[in-house]
């Protein structure tokens, strides 16, 4: 490669990184707002309600699940680990899966990031072709996940759980004190904000990956990729055919661009640059839940024949769901006209995207402080952070949870679970002290005053004493510490 060649790949190289940081820019405030209204609806909806009500396949059911799945985590591994959970405690496994379809397509963040990134039309799009998409799923599924294949599903998850790996619920306790405070004092308790703040935090560091990823392969394609390109592997100008052919290809690169979650709307708006129909990309958008790395996980929790059933059926009623959006904003002239030449602005300036960033920059710091303190505020209780992919857990549903060096962990789906038990110490060293994921022997507490051990999960009474918490075994002693804390943390002589 020439001096002159090489200076112009660096220089692309460049523009790509540039592209990439400009459209996460003009996307942070809205991830901001979806990941903390995400985390407060998390911690405050109770999973075991959701479980009771959808045993059924019934239209009241089908609207339950699909929405259970907008309040939850838009991690695509994670609402994937949920569904399986929620089949095995007794729900109906077409039901399932439209809650893990709703929790990846219905979500808040998803919608804000399509607004801002890609325009009003898309954010719409989303809530017309997801419940799209969820009744046509309910009706195909009868057809192709008939009940020998469900039975099938069942006996390969039962297998798969029956390998020494059954979830041990813990702090019943504070989990149905939790689901029994109204709504609005948990908006005013500290230790459900904290909850709710870590839960914001924890999904934010597990899709790191996945929004890097998404906004790094947007850029370069961006860049790098001609429209000749794009044009070959895209029908124009040949009507009906161009629509077809655009709605059937969008999947298909979603399945092989192994970027799940909101990491596929940086996707979705290169691939809208470059030239693909509008129920195109709206049926890209709704394939995240048929990436390759979540076919892989579905053959584990299912078996394969369950598996390319359920992989077939998701990926006709997106195309169709992608497909019916199109027809249905045609209708209403609502289909964008013109599209960018470029996906992110080229530099800063003072507007409202930049106002909104400042504010909820702000917002961010309050959000990662109260969950890094939420021990001060008595979070925490019922809780464990997923050591592999630091998602925030509720221990009584844990998907998945092992013993390790007489500690218990609790882990967000299979997946993760599965790495740590591979090699636990390549996790266990990422942490400095004991793992928030942990339950056991480490997790035990000292009472100040009478020197007994005290679980923190269970303990009577708990004080924050010079940004240190101290957990008791009774209130006596936790007056008694009150009263005067130097008498029982004075050194011994």
């Amino acid at each position: 490669m020439t001096t002159l060649g090489m200076a112009t790949f660096l220089l692309d190289i460049g523009r790509s990184l540039r592209e990439a940081f400009f459209m996460f820019w003009e996307t942070l405030w809205a991830l901001v707002l979806g990941f903390t209204l995400s985390g407060v609806v998390q911690a405050f909806i109770s999973k075991e309600t959701m479980q009771q009500q959808l045993g059924t396949r019934r239209p009241l059911a089908i609207i339950r699940a699909a929405g259970y799945g907008m309040v939850s985590s838009s991690c695509s591994y994670a609402a994937s680990a949920m569904s399986k959970s929620l089949f095995k405690k007794g729900a109906n496994f077409i039901t399932s899966i439209v809650f893990m379809v709703a929790a990846t397509n219905l979500v808040v963040e998803l919608g804000l990031v399509l607004l801002v990134l890609m325009g009003w039309q898309f954010m719409v799009a989303e809530f017309v072709g997801g419940p799209i998409m969820i009744l046509l799923l309910a009706l195909g599924g009868g057809l192709l996940l008939t009940g020998p294949i469900v039975l099938l599903a069942r006996r390969h998850l039962n297998r798969e759980e029956g390998h020494g790996h059954a979830e041990e619920p813990v702090s019943q306790e504070r989990q149905d004190e939790l689901e029994r405070t109204p709504f609005r004092e948990k908006l005013r308790s500290p230790a459900a904000l904290s909850d709710a703040a870590n839960y914001a935090v924890a999904d934010v560091t597990m899709l790191r990956k996945e929004l890097i990823i998404g906004y790094l392969v947007a850029g370069f394609l961006a860049v790098f990729v001609p429209t000749s390109l794009w044009n070959a592997v895209f029908l124009h100008g040949h009507g009906g055919w161009t629509v077809l052919e655009n709605a059937f290809v969008g999947p298909l690169i979603a399945v092989v661009s192994w970027v799940c979650s909101i990491g596929n709307v940086p996707l979705a708006a290169a691939l809208w640059s470059g030239g693909i129909s509008f129920g195109g990309v709206i049926a890209f958008i709704f394939a995240d839940l048929i990436a390759m790395p979540l076919i892989l996980i579905y053959a584990k929790f299912y078996g394969w024949k369950v598996t390319l059933r359920l992989v077939g059926l998701l990926y006709i009623v997106m195309v169709l769901a992608g497909l019916a959006t199109e027809l249905i904003f045609r209708e209403f002239h609502a289909v964008p006209q013109t599209r960018p030449l470029t996906i992110g602005p080229s530099h800063f300036s003072w507007n409202y995207t930049s106002y909104l960033n400042i504010l909820f920059v702000v917002v961010a710091c309050v959000v990662w402080w109260l969950a890094k303190n939420r021990a001060r505020f008595g979070g925490g209780k019922g809780y464990a952070i997923d050591p592999v992919c630091a998602m925030q857990v509720r221990t009584l549903d844990a998907p998945r949870s092992t013993t390790y060096d007489a500690t218990q962990y609790y882990f967000c789906s299979d997946r993760c679970g599965e790495r740590f038990e591979e090699n636990p110490l390549e996790f266990l060293k990422r942490r400095s002290t004991t793992p928030e994921g942990a339950q056991g022997t480490a997790s035990q507490e000292r009472d100040p005053v009478c020197g007994m051990t005290v679980d923190p999960e269970h303990a009577a009474a708990q004080r924050v004493h010079g940004d240190i918490a101290y957990f008791f075994c009774s209130d006596n002693c936790a007056t008694r510490f009150e009263a005067n804390p130097s008498e029982f943390l004075a050194p011994s002589p």
